[in-house]
């Protein structure tokens, strides 16, 4: 009987089974690693930042250090800190970029002495408020009016739009990360309104530009607030309420309880102006998210998604306003949901 031949068999051969196989295990292998992919993509980790909480009260710990140092003293300021150059200037404090052992640091010195109380003011808050939600202090000198924080060189808030379109952080600018900015926003809010110290409400917040150049944008591209120069106190309990400022205040950012209630031909008068309470940080938190989430793909579906507590926030009736946490847990909810929705539509078509 003739034999066939061995390559005329039907079936697979022994070589070609592993290479099934190995197409096989690298089709898994490549599904595995798009999922982590996706995962890492949509829930956009940031490296860590060193919480300032994390040390005893009176010391400080930033970048790379590993141990918790004590403030700096007046002494120490004067023989150990280089100045170098003026950043940045305010009615209360000028900021020059400095050097404490070969860190660069901010140093903040008193404009005039008629805003000394102002700067006093915001040195206490710095030291009383001392978290993840707020500049590291690294050292003050009463004596000569001058404070030392930890220097972010990519400015204030107001600079978000020109740092995210440098190409280094093109791959951070996307909707996920915008949202997480207007969190760190929010979250700074929450901490003020339930603070260590009391209620406590952003002030210095008349207009837009205003409001951003309170805030710091980190190396981490987070938040945390700078300038508390002006964060008076609200005390439901005993009734005290505040005012923001000495001036009238116009416009649409501003809350309706913040302008003035009587005919335009009756002259401003600081006395006849009622007095409010942290609600009037909630009506500004939509402009500020807005401006937070920008214009890139997929920013609009955000809006969409948080215009029912946004529109609570408008609410002309302060106390039909959200709390600052209700809008951050609002945000957290709308972050994952899409986040997970897009996941596993991605997923769906791999």
């Amino acid at each position: 009987m003739e034999q066939i031949p061995q390559e005329g068999r039907k079936g697979p051969s022994h070589r070609e089974v592993p290479r099934f196989v190995g197409l096989l295990l690298a089709m898994v292998l490549m599904n595995v690693l798009l999922y982590l992919c996706l995962d890492w993509f949509f829930i956009s980790p940031r490296s860590s930042a060193v919480d300032p909480s994390s040390c005893p009260h009176g010391y400080f710990r930033m970048g790379h250090m590993t141990n918790c140092s004590p403030w700096l003293t007046c002494e120490q300021l004067r023989t150990e800190v280089r100045q170098l150059k003026r950043v940045g200037e305010g009615a209360v404090k000028r900021v020059f970029l400095s050097e404490w052992k070969e860190r660069k640091v901010a140093l903040s010195r008193l404009t005039r002495l008629e805003m000394r109380d102002d700067f006093l003011h915001g040195l206490q808050m710095l030291k009383s408020l001392q978290s993840k939600h707020v500049v590291t202090l690294l050292g003050y000198c009463e004596e000569d009016n001058t404070i030392l924080t930890e220097y972010h060189p990519l400015g204030s808030l107001s600079n978000l739009e020109e740092t995210l379109n440098l190409s280094k952080y093109q791959h951070v600018n996307t909707w996920q990360h915008r949202l997480q900015l207007a969190m760190d926003y929010v979250g700074i809010l929450s901490y003020l309104h339930q603070s260590p110290l009391g209620t406590r409400v952003m002030c210095d917040s008349s207009d837009l530009p205003k409001t951003l150049s309170q805030y710091l944008l980190t190396s981490n591209l987070s938040i945390v607030a700078n300038d508390l120069d002006a964060l008076p106190l609200v005390n439901h309990s005993s009734g005290q309420l505040v005012k923001c400022g000495h001036r009238q205040l116009h416009g649409e950012f501003v809350a309706p309880e913040q302008l003035w209630p009587y005919r335009e031909d009756m002259p401003f008068q600081e006395e006849l102006l009622p007095s409010y309470d942290e609600k009037v940080d909630i009506w500004k938190i939509p402009d500020v998210s807005s401006f937070l989430l920008g214009h890139v793909e997929g920013s609009d579906m955000v809006r969409f998604h948080l215009f029912d507590i946004h529109q609570a926030c408008k609410s002309r009736i302060p106390t039909e306003r959200p709390t600052a946490q209700d809008v951050l847990d609002t945000y957290r909810e709308v972050l994952h949901s899409l986040r997970d929705t897009m996941m596993s539509q991605t997923r769906e078509m791999l």
